[in-house]
């Protein structure tokens, strides 16, 4: 459905309450008579029970989330081939997507190989994925 396409009638109108027993919903304006919801105001919020205790307030709380969740990653030593820089920093592993942009912190481990040689900066590494860095000409800069 498109606006261009509605025709009238395609939006029903609103019930006029309150205007008389003529048109249907004069008076109590379909409220029915007395009680807690022909009041204006008169209802409860979601969940209510009537004074029981409600199931959300009955069941117990589960579940943990870290908020510093998403903020590490790990990159195997086959990706650092991706970012085409001369110096592989963390935000040349954002701008390549080898890593999310939210992460704050990296680490490289050693998993796969590494072709080239890599000049690594700022990046925590693992021992076995510095010395395979090391081996195939790269360096490490803490």
């Amino acid at each position: 459905m498109k606006l261009n396409t509605l025709r009238p009638g395609s939006r029903k109108p609103a019930k006029r309450l309150g205007r008389g027993h003529a048109a249907g919903q004069g008076k109590t304006c379909g409220r029915g008579q007395k009680g807690q919801r022909s009041r204006s105001g008169g209802y409860h919020k979601v969940g209510f029970e009537g004074g029981q205790m409600p199931l959300q307030r009955r069941l117990p709380k589960v579940g943990f989330v870290s908020p510093t969740r998403g903020d590490t990653d790990e990159v195997r030593l086959h990706e650092l081939a991706i970012p085409r820089d001369e110096v592989i920093d963390l935000l040349s592993l954002k701008s390549a997507g080898v890593v999310a942009h939210r992460v704050k912190r990296v680490k490289v481990i050693a998993s796969g190989t590494v072709d080239k040689a890599v000049r690594l900066k700022g990046l925590a590494v693992t021992p076995g994925a510095r010395k395979a860095i090391e081996a195939a000409g790269g360096t490490v800069e803490d």
